[in-house]
């Protein structure tokens, strides 16, 4: 069991790849037990034809979960009444009602004419059941809010506690935390990789050193820690991005409102 989760995990650090294309990085979708999820797979005009969705359990052959052309019925081949295939327009969706662990997997959008099929993403599916709680560890992210401005690199720290405070020996490696950024259904979080700050006392520490390059990082980050046969997740840090005030716009805003009081007083003294 330990074996399958981390290798699942670890599918994170593949590629979506064709010859002579940029990799793809894969994202992640953390859902919790019963939730409803979907899957989406946008096409453009040139990859209509064939399509496939592919599920992958580490240590298992790949499965076909549905196929189908761009103008006939889509056709399940996961015997499995809670999967559900779709296809409006250029986007393709695959729909999971009242996930399971079962479900936990990485799955795969391949499309295009018969004689050029590509992959066009792969998302992991982590299922977390809240009922399941481990009773030597918990994960505590700080801050819980994280006020930053556009062009800041912004540090988040992920902690692994443990009750056994010499248990350091016991502390994931790097490539068993990751980190995401909360997202929508139909756009998965990016996985990122941090690295390890300390063991000691019981916990290991682990950072995410992010560069705010625009608008769009603001959001909530999670981690997620690999260990003992479970994922185990931290509640998040938000992170919020404030407007930078240049210095000398204050200046000239605070010169013009004291010019502007004593014009005001003048008049009245006149």
């Amino acid at each position: 069991m330990i074996g399958r989760l981390v290798s699942l995990i670890l599918l994170s650090t593949l590629s979506v790849t064709e010859m002579n294309e940029v990799p793809q990085q894969i994202s992640l979708i953390a859902a919790k037990l019963g939730d409803n999820v979907t899957l989406t797979c946008a096409l453009s005009g040139s990859q209509q034809g064939l399509f496939y969705w592919y599920k992958l359990n580490p240590g298992y052959m790949i499965q076909t979960v549905a196929e189908g052309r761009s103008f006939d019925k889509i056709l399940l081949k996961i015997n499995n009444s809670r999967f559900n295939a779709t296809k409006v327009g250029t986007v393709l969706s695959l729909i999971i009602r009242n996930v399971s662990k079962e479900d936990e997997a990485t799955y795969f959008c391949q499309a295009g004419p018969s004689f050029n099929m590509t992959f066009k993403n792969g998302t992991i599916l982590a299922v977390n059941d809240p009922k399941i709680q481990h009773k030597f560890f918990t994960v505590k992210q700080t801050p819980d809010v994280n006020s930053v401005h556009l062009g800041d690199t912004m540090t988040l720290q992920c902690s692994l506690l443990s009750e056994k405070k010499n248990d350091t020996d016991q502390c994931p490696d790097e490539e068993q935390v990751h980190w995401f950024k909360g997202a929508s259904e139909s756009h998965p979080g990016i996985i990122y990789h941090g690295s390890i700050r300390n063991k000691e006392d019981g916990r290991c520490d682990y950072s995410l050193s992010k560069t705010i390059t625009n608008s769009s990082d603001a959001g909530t980050y999670y981690c997620a820690v690999v260990t003992c046969g479970q994922i185990l997740f931290g509640k998040g840090t938000e992170v919020k991005i404030g407007m930078f005030l240049n210095p000398l716009i204050l200046l000239c805003c605070t010169a013009v409102t004291v010019l502007r009081r004593k014009r005001l007083s003048a008049g009245i003294l006149s």
